[in-house]
């Protein structure tokens, strides 16, 4: 199959995931790498009170805050 037929099944709405090896995709620059980082006891307490309130868990909270902040960092 060309790329054109590919586009067009894809455009026309049709399933193409069957073309695909998603055994082997990868997301460049999204691979989690784990990091180990330390808080206070308060500090904690205060992020699950929050990731609570919002309905999300702690890890998520880090990832967002820490997201918005290297974002406005950015501009």
């Amino acid at each position: 199959m060309t790329g054109e037929e590919l586009d067009k099944k894809f455009d026309d709405g049709e399933d193409v995931l069957e073309y695909f090896d998603l055994s082997s995709a990868r997301r460049p620059n999204l691979e989690a790498k784990r990091v180990n980082v330390d808080f206070p006891a308060w500090m904690v307490s205060a992020l699950d009170q929050e990731a609570k309130r919002l309905g999300v868990t702690r890890q998520s909270i880090i990832k967002m805050w820490i997201d918005e902040r290297l974002h406005q960092k950015a501009s």
